[in-house]
C-alpha cells in the first residue's frame, strides 16, 4: 500500500524497495514499523496516509507530481 501511493504521486527520485527480512539489523530496527520511506537520515514510519506522505516528501525537498 505504501509503494502505491508513493507512485500515485510520481516522486522524481528512484525508489529502492528493501527486503528487511534477511537482514537482521533492518529487522530489529524497523520490525512492525515497515514500511518505511528513509531519505538521508529522515524516515517516514507506516502507518502514513497521502497527506503525510506529501508533507514528508515537501520537508525533505523531493518532487512529485500528482
Amino acid at each position: 500500500m505504501a509503494l502505491a501511493l508513493t507512485q500515485q504521486l510520481h516522486i522524481s527520485i528512484p525508489i529502492e524497495v528493501v527486503d528487511i527480512a534477511f537482514d537482521d539489523d533492518l529487522f530489529s530496527r524497523y520490525g512492525v514499523t515497515i514500511p518505511v520511506l528513509a531519505y538521508g537520515e529522515n524516515e517516514l514510519n507506516w502507518p502514513f496516509e497521502l497527506h503525510q506522505l506529501q508533507i514528508w516528501l515537501k520537508d525533505n525537498g523531493i518532487t512529485y507530481h500528482k
